[in-house]
């Protein structure tokens, strides 16, 4: 669009000839810079491990972090092992209510570290392929399958024992959480 066009486009729109100008003037060269120089908002990421993942995600996965993943469960009412650890005074558990959600905790943990490593695994694949530039589209539906499998997999991993920590507590213990973690 010239100088020109941009004028007559901004008097269109009420606004005087001159001020049109001087903001092009001023805002004009910014601009073309910008989108001479400008950056992908993905600009720094080639330079991850596995593209698709980032630091954090790696480290989530290989911790066994929730990262979000139980939320459904969560947020409906199913407390989640290890925050209900973290809450055993407040929700007054037993210590066998304690045992039993520890039991479950360290069986989620080892679950999820497990997939997640599964899935890392999947994920640096389907990355090292693209970097090799030897990806097809055979390859990549067998590795997107996977990949698929290998998420459902991780969330599984957190929403059962969502579930199976439920049935550890009474409903009074399960209210008192969701009060405790701010959802009523």
């Amino acid at each position: 669009m010239s100088f020109r066009q941009v004028i007559d486009q901004m008097g269109e729109y009420g606004m005087k000839p001159w001020i049109a100008a001087l903001l092009f003037l001023l805002v004009g060269p910014a601009m073309a810079q910008q989108r001479q120089h400008g950056h992908s908002p993905y600009a720094g990421m080639e330079q991850r491990e596995i593209k698709g993942l980032s630091e954090q995600q790696i480290a989530d996965l290989r911790a066994g972090r929730g990262m979000g993943l139980a939320l459904a469960a969560e947020l409906n009412g199913y407390p989640g092992p290890l925050h209900v650890l973290e809450f055993a005074d407040q929700l007054n558990l037993t210590a066998e209510q304690r045992q039993r959600v520890q039991r479950l905790y360290d069986a989620m943990k080892e679950e999820a570290v497990a997939a997640g490593e599964k899935l890392i695994a999947s994920e640096r694949e389907l990355d090292q392929g693209f970097a090799a530039h030897s990806m097809t589209v055979a390859h990549l539906t067998t590795l997107l399958t996977q990949i698929g499998e290998r998420q459902g997999a991780v969330r599984a991993a957190h929403l059962k024992y969502h579930l199976a920590t439920t049935e550890v507590l009474s409903p009074e213990q399960i209210q008192r959480y969701a009060e405790l973690r701010g959802y009523h």
